[in-house]
Formats: structure tokens, C-alpha cells, sequence
């Protein structure tokens, strides 16, 4: 029987954001192909229930409250690395003898104190967490924060470089990735994002507004959604529709004074589908070069027109399929553009997006190199 010990760095369910999408649906397809799932979850609060989407696909699920001492800061290990670590873990891992996959740099605290050789070990390397946190640096406004993701990410720039060379693998989520962890431990392997489509949307050739939508609760996001509104500013001929559960006052102030924007929660995945579904367009915008964004997949197979810059994929195949805008002058003339265009790409992404990343082939790829089968 295979096994498999999965730490993560959240619960992954629902499946609303970023990483946490990469996590439930490789979960789901690794569990698919018939691996036992010893599910890891650090959170701030233990949930009362586990939900039955995430029983379903595991075999065991273990919480562990993150820690909350402030002192960690001054810690020489990263925040986020520090406040994940648990000795009850240590013991729940030693309940099997099992290979480990760390979802991403923040999982590995416990690293140092795990028995040679009981377990070998993976990573999922989500992110370059010393870009990632430099990039934070620099969207964020408020003066102590940027400080805090400043040393985040000088902390982060030895740990990796030193941890990475303790796995098995490494699998990578993009091209820039891949190469990074090459120089470093020469033991990456490229698996894209898990994502959970499995076919492109058949749609009609319009949609009824602009869609912008993302956790607002990050520096980059704000920022990007801060440009998107003042660009909607200047084009009252079209509706934006900003859908995030996680939005400030600030946030919902500023939308509240402009006609032409309005806001609206996500809640459920049924309702991100159905807001992707009736988009005409979607504008994703990054100021962090950190690979191709699970957004960018959801918007590919569920709606229509995708307005990107620079930074939302380092993957020319997936940037063919979007329209590309190098500065907010030019997605301007891409919204233009497109309100008035008919959309027929779905072949063509069919092509592409079924044919090249679907997640049954990535987690037969992972599953061969962890169980060398």
C-alpha cells in the first residue's frame, strides 16, 4: 500500500486561494490514484469538523495551531517557518513510515528534528520565498510591515539555499523556479499547478462586465486592484466586478464611490464559477514575479477574455492565450479592445490546457518519482 504524509501549510479546504488550490486538488488527485493521504494541516484555529470533500480523499487529517509568540520575529528561522513546528507532528509522523511532502518552505521546521533516514522527503516548492517576501516589500504601504517582509525575505535567502538540498525532489511550479533550485541542490523537477479542471467551458461569444477577483488581504493584490479601480475610473462605459471575501473597509470605501465597480463575495467555488462563467473579461495583475498564478487556470477554463501582465506567468504557451498589457497604459487598451470582440478561443485552449495540464498527469509524475514506480 502507498503512503503518503502531506504537510500543509493551511486547510485546504475550501479551495479559494492560491496555494491552497495547489494543495486540496493534488490531495484529491493523488488520493484518485490510490494513494493513502496522511493529511498535516497547521491553522490558527483547530476546525470543529473535518469536511467531508477533504475525509473523503485521506486517510488521516492532523491540525496543529500555529504558534502565536510575537518573539519569533527575532528568530534567525523565517516567521512563517518558525510558528510552524509541532512535537506533536513529529510523533504523528512516526505513526507511519511514510515518504513526506512539505507544501512549500514553511512546512520545514521540523526538518532538523526528524530520525535519519526514517523518511524520505519532498518539497513543493510554491514559491521563491525570499522574492516573494521582497516583493511584499515593496507593495506594502504600511512602514512596519515592509520592514517585517524585508527581513522575511533576507531570512528566507540562506534558508533555502541550505534546505533545498535535503530533498529527494522538489517539485516546482514554474520554469523560473525549476532553474532557481537547479543551481542550488540540482534535484527540481517541473509539475505545474494542480488546478481541479478538467475541461474547458463551452461559452457564448459575450459576457456582461470586467471581473477582477483575489484575496485582498495581500500587499499585491491591493496594489493591483488599487490600479484596476483607478484605470475603471476612466472607462465608465464598462462595468468591473471585484469579487474577494476578503476585502477592508478601506477597500469597500473606495469601490462604494465609484458607479461603474462594485463588490461581491466569493463564499463558495459554485459561485466563482458562475462570476467566471458570466465575465467577459478577467484582469489579472501581479507586481510579484513569483511563476504562473492558479488564477490564471481557473480564468483559462472557466470564462473567456484574460487580460494579463507580466508577472501572472512565465510560461509563453499560457501567455498566447491571454491578452498581454507590458504597463497599465496598455491592459487599458486591452479592456477597450476586448469589450468589443466576440470570443472563439475555446479550441484553442482545449488544446493547449487539456492536453498539457491536467492534474491526473501531474500526480502521476509526482507519484512516480516519490514511489519509483
Amino acid at each position: 500500500m502507498k503512503q503518503l504524509h502531506l504537510i500543509s501549510f493551511n486547510y485546504p479546504y475550501p479551495p479559494s486561494y492560491g496555494g491552497i488550490i495547489d494543495v486540496y486538488y493534488k490531495v484529491m488527485a493523488l488520493s484518485d490514484l490510490g494513494i493513502k493521504i496522511h493529511l498535516h494541516c497547521f491553522v490558527d484555529q483547530i476546525p470543529h469538523k473535518i469536511d467531508p470533500e477533504v475525509k473523503e480523499m485521506t486517510e488521516n487529517v492532523f491540525f496543529y495551531q500555529k504558534k502565536k509568540n510575537p518573539l519569533l520575529y527575532f528568530s534567525g528561522t523565517p516567521f512563517a517557518a518558525a510558528i510552524r513546528d509541532s512535537e506533536t507532528l513529529l510523533k504523528n509522523l512516526e505513526k507511519h513510515k511514510a515518504p513526506i511532502l512539505f507544501e512549500g518552505l514553511q512546512t520545514t521546521h521540523i526538518i532538523r528534528f526528524l530520525k535519519d533516514n526514517r523518511h524520505q522527503l519532498y518539497l513543493r516548492h510554491h514559491n521563491n520565498e525570499s522574492e516573494y517576501y521582497k516583493g511584499l516589500s515593496v507593495s506594502e504601504k504600511n512602514p512596519f510591515k515592509k520592514i517585517i517582509y524585508k527581513i522575511e525575505s533576507v531570512k528566507y535567502s540562506g534558508y533555502q539555499k541550505k534546505l533545498l538540498k535535503k530533498f529527494e525532489a522538489v517539485f516546482c511550479l514554474s520554469e523560473k523556479e525549476y532553474n532557481e533550485v537547479q543551481t542550488y541542490s540540482e534535484n527540481a523537477h517541473l509539475i505545474h499547478i494542480f488546478h481541479g479542471n478538467e475541461s474547458v467551458k463551452e461559452l457564448d461569444t459575450k459576457g456582461k462586465y470586467f471581473l477582477f477577483h483575489g484575496d485582498l488581504t495581500t500587499a499585491d493584490n491591493k496594489r493591483a486592484l488599487n490600479e484596476t479601480i483607478d484605470l475603471f475610473k476612466t472607462l465608465p462605459q464598462y462595468q468591473l466586478v471585484v469579487a474577494s471575501d476578503r476585502a477592508s473597509e478601506d477597500i469597500k470605501r473606495k469601490i462604494s464611490t465609484v458607479e461603474n465597480i462594485s463588490l461581491t463575495p466569493i463564499q463558495t467555488t459554485e459561485n466563482l464559477y458562475r462570476l467566471l462563467k458570466d465575465a467577459h473579461a478577467n484582469i489579472l495583475i501581479s507586481y510579484q514575479n513569483s511563476g504562473t498564478k492558479v488564477k490564471l487556470f481557473n480564468t483559462l477554463y472557466n470564462s473567456r477574455f484574460v487580460i494579463i501582465n507580466g508577472n501572472i506567468t512565465d510560461d509563453p504557451v499560457l501567455t498566447n492565450l491571454c491578452l498581454y498589457g507590458d504597463d497599465m497604459s496598455q491592459i487599458r487598451q486591452q479592456i477597450i479592445s476586448s469589450a468589443g470582440k466576440d470570443y472563439h478561443d475555446t479550441e484553442k485552449r482545449k488544446e493547449v490546457l487539456e492536453k498539457n495540464h491536467s492534474d491526473k498527469a501531474k500526480a502521476n509524475e509526482i507519484g512516480r518519482i516519490i514511489f519509483k514506480n
